[in-house]
């Protein structure tokens, strides 16, 4: 799985309001508590408003605040709202995409990365990342060794 910047931006921008609660944040605020270029931060935010995620007011008392709660945003809210659906084949939904022959199994193991991704990503929300206490499952994946190892390019 690759995400853009733009996602990594758009998350950690997000659980920086995560932990300002209903607090507003400028825009410039969460460019330097980050350290992402502020022009790009405002059209990620402006994506993220849009998709209902969060709200804005303009104004000296103005910036950007979650639209629910921080428990009710997953990782995956905002992964779909910059990047679209988490699993694509040639710009398709998985299931949507057919194989012949000796490819014909390749759709099931599509449907099934974006099973596993989506366990993931559905259950870790803004309020955990913000906390910094991951859901239990996730966090046992972390503890495998081998889940922080590159593996060997042949």
């Amino acid at each position: 799985m690759r995400l853009s910047a733009r996602v990594d931006y758009a998350l950690r921008a997000a659980a920086e309001l995560a932990v300002a609660g209903n607090h507003p944040v400028t825009a410039v605020q969460l460019a330097e508590a980050q350290g992402i270029p502020p022009k790009f931060l405002e059209n990620i935010l402006g994506q993220l408003r849009r998709s209902g995620l969060i709200r804005s007011q303009r104004g000296p008392d103005g910036g950007y605040w979650l639209a629910r709660p921080a428990d009710r945003i997953s990782l995956a809210d905002i992964i779909r709202a910059i990047d679209g659906p988490l699993v694509g084949v040639r710009g398709e939904r998985p299931e949507h995409v057919g194989y012949s022959g000796a490819a014909h199994s390749l759709q099931e193991v599509w449907i099934a990365l974006r099973a596993s991704e989506r366990a993931i990503l559905e259950q870790v929300s803004l309020a955990h990342i913000a906390a910094g206490e991951l859901p239990a499952a996730v966090r046992k994946l972390t503890e495998n060794p081998a889940a922080w190892q590159s593996p060997a390019l042949s």
